[in-house]
Formats: C-alpha cells, sequence, structure tokens
C-alpha cells in the first residue's frame, strides 16, 4: 500500500476529509450540460436518418427553445435540489415529469407554431428522440455521481468499518442495511443476511449474499470472519432471540438491534436506531400489554402527585403519566438538582397538563400539607423512600423517618383531603424481610392496608393499592450500573456470592405495571408482578462482560465479597402464607394476605415513632421485628435479636 493512500485513509478516520454533496448550481448546470448534449446527439442521429428539419429557425435557435424549456422544468420541479448521493426512486421520478413535461410543452409549442405561422419548427421523432437521450442523460449521471460518492467515501472504509452480518432478510432488514451503507462514516460492512425462513444460498439481497440460516450464528459469522451480529427480524420470539444472543456472545460475537422500522423514518433515523444489545433486552420475559383506556379514564383531567419524582421509579411515572393528560402532575423530591431535570425535560414533551415542581420531604407533614392544600391532588404515586439495604442497616432511625414516618404523612394527608387513589411502590424486600429497609416497607404496607380498611368502613371514596415488585434494572444504586463502571474501569466486577438471585424487570415495565394496577384496584389489594425467572446475578456479570465485547475471567475478573448486611441469597414476592388471585392481566397478581389489627398496629406505631425520635437502633429494631414477626436479620449486627 502506498503511502498517498495511508495519508488518505488516515484522513478518512479522522473526519479531515469530507464529501458530501455537489453543490445545487453545479447540478444544474450539469443538467443543462447534458440537454445540450443530448440536442446534438438527436440532430447527427436525426442527420444520420436521412430525415429533412424544417428551416423555419436556425439550428442554434432551435435548440436553444430546447435547452430552454427543459432548463423551466428542471427549475418547477427542483431536479437539481436533492443530495445525488443519497438519490432514492422519488428523484427518478421527479426527473421523469421534468423531462416529459418539456417534451409536451415543445410538441404543443410546434403544433401551436403551426396553427398561426403555418410552418413547423420540429420533427415530432426528433422530439421524442431527444427526450429520450436527455431523461437517459440525466438519469446515467445521478447514478455514477452515487457510485462515485460511494467509492470516495467508502475509501478505506472495508479497512475500518466492522463486517457485520444481519439476521433478517425482511422489509425491516432491508432498510437497515440501505440506512448503515449510507452512513457518511460506515461502523459496518455487511457481509451477509441470515434468513430463517429461506436456506437457499443462491439468491443475494442487495447484492449481499443469504447465508445457510440451517447453521447456528455464531458458526456463520466465524466463517466469513464477521466481527457484529445486526438482529433485524421481527418475526423473532423473544426465546429466539435470546438463545441467538448468548449463542454469539459465547463467541465474543457483538450483537446489536435494530428495533423496528416505520415506513416514514429516513435513513438518518434508521441507522441511529442500530444499537447494541443491552442487558434488558436478555431479560426472559415477554412483552408487557397494558390496557390503555382505564388508565387514561383514570388519570386524564387529574391532578396527579408523585412523590419521590426523582428517583428512577417516581421519575418514569412522571414520564408516562403526562402521555395520559392530567391536568396537573405535580413533581416532589427533596433532591433539587434531579427533580429541576426531570421538570425540565417534561416541558419539553409539550404537554398540556400544568407541571408543579416541589422541592420538599416527606418526613415533614407541614411542607406535605401545603401541597394538598395548594394543588389539590386527586392521585398520589408515592415513591419516595430510602431503599439501599446495607445504608439501612446501618441508618435504621433513617428508615423508619422516610418509608415509615413519610408513608404515613402521605397517607394520612390523601385521607383529609379527599384524595381518591393512593398507589404505595414497594419492594419484594418487603416479603418475609431479612433487612431494615424491608421491614420499614413491609410496614408502611400493613399501614396502608389498615387505612384501606378504615376508609372502608367508613365508606369513604379514597382507595388504597400496594404494587411489589422486585429489582429494577438501571435503578440508581442497582447492580448494572454497578457492574457498567466496574467493566469500564477494567474489572473486576464485585459480586457478594456466587449463588445470588434476583427478580429483574426495567423501569419502564415496573412504572407501566404501577399504573395499571392503580387504575384497576378496588382498595386495600397488595398487587404483585410477574418479574420473570429469576436471574444469578454472577450469570448477569457474565452477560453484561460479553455484551461489551470482553471475556469473562480473562478480560474482566469475576470477584467474591460476600454478602453484604441484611442481603439473603434470594428474593421473594409472596409472604410463607400468601396466595395470589389472578387479574385481567396475566403480569399482574393479587396477593391474599389477611389484615392487620389497625388499633393495635396503631398503638405498637407510635412506640416506633417514638423509640425513632430517641435515635436508638437496637431498641428500634427490635419494636419493627414486633410489628413484622417474619423479619429475621441475616448478615446483620441485629441478628442477636432473632428469635428475642
Amino acid at each position: 500500500m502506498n503511502s498517498n493512500l495511508i495519508n488518505l485513509k488516515s484522513k478518512i478516520k479522522n473526519g479531515l476529509l469530507t464529501l458530501d454533496y455537489l453543490p445545487r448550481w453545479a447540478v444544474f448546470f450539469m443538467d443543462i450540460f447534458i440537454t445540450i448534449f443530448a440536442s446534438q446527439i438527436t440532430y447527427f442521429i436525426v442527420l444520420s436518418l436521412g430525415a429533412q428539419f424544417y428551416s423555419t429557425l436556425n439550428v442554434p435557435t432551435r435548440y436553444g427553445i430546447v435547452v430552454l424549456t427543459y432548463a423551466i422544468y428542471f427549475i418547477l420541479f427542483k431536479t437539481y435540489s436533492g443530495i445525488i448521493r443519497h438519490s432514492t426512486f422519488i428523484d427518478g421520478i421527479k426527473l421523469l415529469y421534468a423531462t416529459l413535461s418539456a417534451l409536451f410543452t415543445l410538441i404543443i409549442l410546434n403544433y401551436g407554431y403551426f396553427l398561426i405561422i403555418g410552418n413547423y419548427i420540429y420533427l415530432i421523432p426528433s422530439l421524442f428522440i431527444n427526450f429520450i437521450i436527455t431523461f437517459t442523460g440525466l438519469f446515467l449521471f445521478r447514478i455514477f455521481i452515487k457510485v462515485v460518492f460511494e467509492k470516495i467515501n467508502g475509501l478505506g472504509a472495508k479497512d475500518l468499518a466492522t463486517r457485520a452480518v444481519v439476521y433478517g432478510a425482511d422489509a425491516n432488514a432491508i432498510s437497515v442495511v440501505t440506512a448503515l451503507q449510507s452512513e457518511k462514516i460506515k461502523r459496518f460492512q455487511i457481509v451477509g443476511f441470515i434468513d430463517k425462513k429461506n436456506a437457499d444460498v443462491s439468491k443475494r439481497i442487495l447484492n449481499i449474499p443469504i447465508l445457510n440460516s440451517k447453521k447456528k450464528a455464531s458458526v456463520l459469522l466465524r466463517s466469513i470472519n464477521a466481527q457484529v451480529l445486526i438482529l433485524s427480524d421481527n418475526s423473532l420470539s423473544n426465546v429466539e432471540k435470546i438463545n441467538i444472543v448468548e449463542d454469539c456472545l459465547e463467541s465474543n460475537i457483538k450483537v446489536f438491534n435494530s428495533g423496528t422500522i416505520t415506513d416514514w423514518e429516513n435513513k438518518e433515523d434508521i441507522s441511529k436506531k442500530v444499537l447494541e444489545f443491552k442487558i434488558e433486552d436478555l431479560l426472559e420475559r415477554s412483552v408487557i400489554s397494558l390496557d390503555q383506556e382505564p388508565i387514561l379514564n383514570e388519570i386524564r383531567s387529574s391532578n396527579v402527585l408523585i412523590t419521590g419524582a426523582a428517583g428512577s421509579i417516581g421519575s418514569e411515572l412522571a414520564r408516562q403519566i403526562i402521555g395520559f393528560k392530567p391536568n396537573k402532575i405535580i413533581i416532589l423530591d427533596q433532591a433539587e438538582t434531579p427533580l429541576h431535570y426531570l421538570s425540565a425535560e417534561l416541558v419539553k414533551l409539550n404537554s398540556d397538563s400544568e407541571i408543579i415542581t416541589q422541592v420538599g420531604d416527606v418526613r415533614n407533614k407541614t411542607t406535605l400539607k401545603e401541597v394538598f392544600i395548594n394543588f389539590k391532588p386527586d392521585l398520589v404515586y408515592h415513591a419516595a423512600a430510602y431503599k439501599h439495604v446495607p445504608m439501612m442497616e446501618e441508618n435504621p432511625v433513617q428508615a423508619v423517618f422516610a418509608n415509615v414516618i413519610g408513608t404515613i404523612n402521605v397517607a394520612d394527608l390523601s385521607v383529609e383531603y379527599g384524595v381518591n387513589n393512593f398507589v404505595f411502590v414497594s419492594t419484594d424486600k418487603a416479603v418475609n424481610p431479612s433487612n431494615v429497609m424491608g421491614a420499614s416497607k413491609r410496614i408502611a404496607e400493613r399501614y396502608i392496608q389498615a387505612l384501606s380498611l378504615i376508609a372502608k368502613n367508613e365508606n369513604k371514596d379514597i382507595k388504597f393499592i400496594t404494587t411489589r415488585f422486585g429489582n429494577v434494572l438501571g435503578s440508581n444504586g442497582s447492580v448494572v450500573p454497578l457492574f457498567t463502571k466496574q467493566i469500564q474501569n477494567g474489572g473486576p466486577i464485585t459480586i457478594t456470592h456466587p449463588d445470588v438471585i434476583r427478580y429483574f424487570m426495567t423501569i419502564p415495565e415496573a412504572c407501566q405495571l404501577v399504573l395499571e394496577a392503580g387504575a384497576m384496584g378496588n382498595g386495600g389489594e397488595i398487587f404483585i408482578f410477574d418479574m420473570g425467572e429469576p436471574v444469578k446475578i454472577i450469570d448477569l456479570a457474565r452477560k453484561m462482560i460479553r455484551l461489551a465485547g470482553l471475556v469473562p475471567e480473562v478480560d474482566i475478573k469475576i470477584q467474591t465479597i460476600g454478602l453484604r448486611p441484611g442481603e439473603k441469597l434470594y428474593e421473594e414476592l409472596l409472604n410463607d402464607n400468601s396466595k395470589t388471585n389472578p387479574t385481567h392481566n396475566s403480569k399482574i397478581m393479587i396477593a391474599k394476605e389477611t389484615y392487620p389489627d389497625y388499633e393495635e398496629l396503631f398503638t405498637k406505631l407510635e412506640e416506633l415513632i417514638s423509640i425513632a425520635n430517641y435515635n436508638n437502633n437496637i431498641a428500634l429494631v427490635a419494636k419493627m421485628k414486633e410489628i413484622v414477626p417474619e423479619f429475621v436479620s441475616m448478615n446483620s449486627p441485629f441478628n442477636q435479636l432473632n428469635n428475642v
């Protein structure tokens, strides 16, 4: 390879050489030149056939009129305005319309001149010959420029781009490949299609071969030295997709996902949708289908208060709720900076809903009361909580203040100020809790159940609904962001125990189910969500390493550091003595649990709050265990209180 080519490729890599498009004026003048050339060719063809031209006008004038007519229609149809290297079928149609219009105009001019003067200007066959040559020349010019630009911009691209295979051969896949091939700086060199419905390797799409679908994807990619698989087959089931991805990851083949392409998307938009596979895409669970109508009826034109709105769940609830057109959406949190960012994000959605931002703490009942008085919420989604297990194990008083007293404050004010629906966001850690955080959430659950029973006995309209689900992928403090950061830093990934398993759900999925459960509830229910199959944390770590294109235990080590305070090997969604009832949504079930004796509960809660104010951790946790008898501390300083 000579030094000039190496320097040229270096410029391409550094973005110093960019050939974007021909200027419009250059395209227009080139079209005029082609029209003049076509007129000359027509003249010589007609002469060679022995035909006699009319002598009405001289040759330069006759063909000057032809060129001028074509030029007028080039301007009218703006045939020069498109970017030639991105020419499409539409641009060809515009050319055809322009040249046909010019042809018919010249024919009309010819007969009009005859009717007025008595002589013809043009031979009609010569006009048709001129039209064919002109259109062909214009069309071939655009194809030539398109090819030249592709060659120039692609110089060195095969060395720079990653060899990739597209899984799929339908319109979706073809749109993806077309978009990727039009990228200014190409990420991928597409070297094959895999069509699961067709194993005929003799066929080609976009001049790219179809590979034998009877073999595993990893085998096919290795055989042609491809490093990336792009999934673009919408007919694949979730199980099929996961099997393909895991097969590729085992062979250190990166996987990208293109999503579903819509007819109105342009190539740039399609190209942006081709993204690396995320760990969320490997959840072994089918897509959640929501019943939108009840949610819309519940939220539309209502005033909605979201506590903990700056958190992972609260902020996603706000994003989804605003789409159901509430009258007001009141977002409340003590974290001012993320709350500000959320407010700005919601404003950009151009909703008709009024967005009210309130910096406040659910532990401060006076502040909360002002919110209820000023904004009169109809619906309350209570997502504010402290949730980090080891931290709450060290700070049980704060867990009680935020998770118990905070919930009591919001719930009591909801009753006092006539809220219609109160939805409490709980956690699977409240089930047979092994830590302070889980126990505090279970106490809050029991308080909500007690209030619901009182409301029903007193014929109050408010409905209290509890939603319970497991770990949320990508939430603040979850393992996925932690593992991602550890991988970026070169490892090691730290796990607490090789046998730890957890249920996982994405943030949007969890919030969708919270909204539907809130709409379907009659009051007093604890809704639990189908979290799919539990995932071993060590398997999650290995998959994330492979998704990053690295090899577990080779590029990134996995280190076991021991269970954290309050952590157990597995989480549960139901207490030992609980059962479930189904709902119309197969992803949502209702836990059948006994209601607490609310008078006894309230007495114990008063004692709990009194102890919390004295900041006595041992006495506080002991009282928590009294309120929640199934609370058994694990790997914790409070193990001494078990069985006391």
